[in-house]
């Protein structure tokens, strides 16, 4: 079939995807074991932080108002009434002129309104007892930190949709949290097209390629917080291409096929996607590179048709497949976060269409610069070992130079924007 094909921008192609969105689920995983996954409701405070006032130094829970007096050419004395450590509690009553020996993290005594630093005061004994020299009067406040001073019972702690790092780990066990509510990975399948695709352990034969872009989608999609299922190669042949892309749709959230989508003899997919009954959203972006890739849609399912060149790949799977996971992990920021930088080299070759480049970001006299790495090519590989970002280059341009002030695409980052376009 000659596939006819209309031209949208970036921003509607985005919007064609987002209108078609799957819900995410929602399932619980212990608390040591949710490292990098996405919450999938916000998570709230159990108790006041800290749930009691305590010491933040080593040294002498007092009543200020009993230092008062004190001075470096005139020490005061103390009485020294207990000593206790973190997670011990004192059963005295701390009176007039006395003082408690206590440790960083330990519960103040309820009489006492501030702590006097340990190297501040200067312990000693006499007939059985001891005692404490302070120079210094203490304030209230003193080395004390109260309760409910870091948050309070209720406050939200950390929002829907959030991946989950070290920080939020601590702060969930300070809470009580033992399992956590997060996002049901997303099943992205992942198929490749194409009868010159050779295995990753298969020996070189002329005319033939190695499938890198099956392990590249592999990796992206665990980055992004699916888990990739690879159904295999499809050989250039209709009626078993497919049953087999059928067969995966079946069993995926998403179907990702790489290859196929262009208008070759033997780029099959537009056939398939008839035969399936699913609906074309779109099957040409004005973008470099990856312009033909190609969305569908059948059943509330989306089959993303990607270009077989890995850059191409890699780029339409950032823009397109990643929100799209991204939203069904709970993020309220699915898409690549965009900021400003400055090019870091001449680019001159024009183009009709946005152009994404590569690049590596770099700090330069206190200013943010976008390096484009490799050749900038859609079949080109090697330009992806490097770069963390994407330069976004304005089609119907005649250029740029080295300097110019261009918006980039973060890669890497796991924040997100709500809409870049």
């Amino acid at each position: 079939m000659l596939e006819t094909r209309k031209i949208i921008s970036i921003g509607e192609a985005a919007h064609a995807i987002m209108t078609h969105q799957k819900c995410g689920t929602i399932e619980h995983v212990p608390l040591m074991a949710c490292e990098g996954r996405f919450l999938a409701k916000d998570m709230i405070a159990t108790c006041d932080l800290p749930h009691f006032t305590r010491s933040a130094f080593d040294g002498f829970a007092v009543r200020a108002e009993d230092t008062a007096s004190a001075r470096p050419e005139k020490p005061l004395t103390l009485e020294v009434v207990d000593h206790i450590g973190a997670g011990m509690v004192t059963d005295k009553i701390v009176t007039t002129n006395q003082a408690v020996r206590i440790m960083t993290g330990a519960q103040m005594p309820a009489e006492c309104d501030a702590v006097v630093a340990l190297e501040l005061a200067k312990e000693f004994q006499k007939d059985g007892k001891t005692f404490v020299t302070i120079k210094r009067a203490a304030k209230i406040g003193d080395h004390i930190s109260y309760q409910g001073e870091e948050t309070k019972l209720g406050t939200t702690l950390v929002t829907k949709g959030t991946r989950i790092h070290a920080g939020i780990s601590a702060s969930l066990a300070t809470f009580g949290y033992e399992t956590v509510p997060v996002a049901k990975k997303p099943v992205v399948g992942i198929l490749a097209t194409g009868s010159e695709l050779l295995e990753v352990s298969d020996p070189l034969v002329p005319g033939k390629i190695r499938n890198s872009n099956t392990s590249m989608i592999v990796a992206q999609i665990h980055k992004i917080g699916g888990k990739a299922i690879y159904f295999g190669k499809l050989a250039d042949d209709f009626e078993t291409s497919y049953q087999k892309i059928n067969e995966a749709f079946a069993k995926v959230d998403f179907l990702i096929t790489t290859g196929g989508v262009s208008v070759g003899d033997y780029d099959l997919m537009p056939d398939v996607y008839q035969k399936m009954n699913a609906h074309i959203l779109f099957n040409k972006v004005a973008m470099r590179p990856g312009s033909v890739t190609t969305v569908a849609e059948k059943d509330g399912k989306l089959i993303f048709g990607l270009s077989g060149n890995p850059s191409a790949c890699y780029v339409g799977l950032e823009l397109f497949v990643r929100p799209s996971i991204r939203a069904m992990l709970f993020s309220s920021a699915p898409h690549l976060q965009k900021i400003t930088a400055y090019l870091g080299s001449d680019f001159t070759k024009p183009n009709p269409f946005t152009r994404f480049i590569r690049s590596e970001l770099g700090f330069r006299d206190g200013k943010v610069f976008a390096n484009p790495v490799g050749i900038d090519k859609s079949n080109i590989i090697l330009s992806l070992i490097k770069a963390n970002s994407l330069a976004v280059l304005p089609g119907g341009t005649r250029g740029f130079q080295a300097g110019d002030q261009v918006e980039v695409l973060l890669i890497d980052d796991h924040e997100g924007s709500e809409w870049p376009w």
